[in-house]
């Protein structure tokens, strides 16, 4: 059962996961995916709006953006503005998605499978809504390759989930993808330190 945000969910963590999620490293791997987004597209996990600074306007049709955290779409609002994009914010978790089957030309999902209570289940979603041909293109944060970071992260991850938004730290994003049967072209590296923290995954994902 969902709970209303208490006064750290609406007043703090907005603030903390814009400045977290703002820094250069991962401003750098919002800027190798979201340009390449064009025609109907849906951003999950729009958050405060992070990423509409660095869409290509010209190629974009509609962009419809979802996220639970209501709390959030006023700092959303507010960049839609600033970048000359309009947007339809839903304040609606992925795991549901309001849209039709195929309807959807380009998905992007970018640092938000880590806080997504079923990402499978959500990932399940983003496949029914693409269209044949469409594309998932995704840079999420997840489980490392070194069983010493891997277990640290797995260490750390019940006290970061609680004061960074649900944020899962050891999630296999390539696994996912492939269970919820999407063929997957990408890469992954860390990106920053801490590596607890840092390790990425980006590319896109179709239908296989």
């Amino acid at each position: 059962m969902s709970h209303a945000p208490g006064w750290y969910e609406r007043h703090v963590l907005p603030y903390l996961l814009d400045v977290a999620c703002g820094m250069a490293p991962i401003a750098r791997q919002r800027e190798l995916i979201v340009p390449q987004a064009a025609g109907q597209v849906l951003e999950i996990g729009i958050g405060t709006g992070l990423n509409l600074a660095f869409y290509d306007r010209e190629r974009i049709e509609k962009l419809t953006g979802v996220d639970p955290a209501a709390q959030m779409h006023a700092l959303a609002r507010r960049r839609s503005r600033r970048a000359d994009l309009p947007v339809e914010l839903l304040p609606l978790s992925a795991e549901r998605l309001p849209l039709p089957d195929a309807s959807i030309d380009c998905i992007v999902c970018t640092y938000t499978l880590c806080s997504i209570p079923d990402p499978l289940a959500a990932l399940h979603e983003m496949r029914r809504v693409l269209r044949p041909g469409g594309r998932l293109l995704y840079a999420e944060h997840g489980l490392a390759p070194d069983a010493h970071v891997a277990r640290h992260q797995a260490r750390l991850e019940p006290y970061w989930s609680k004061i960074a938004g649900g944020c899962h730290l050891t999630r296999d994003v390539p696994s996912l993808l492939r269970q919820a049967g999407f063929a997957v072209n990408g890469e992954s590296a860390y990106i920053a330190w801490p590596r607890s923290l840092s390790y990425n995954y980006w590319g896109e994902a179709t239908v296989s």
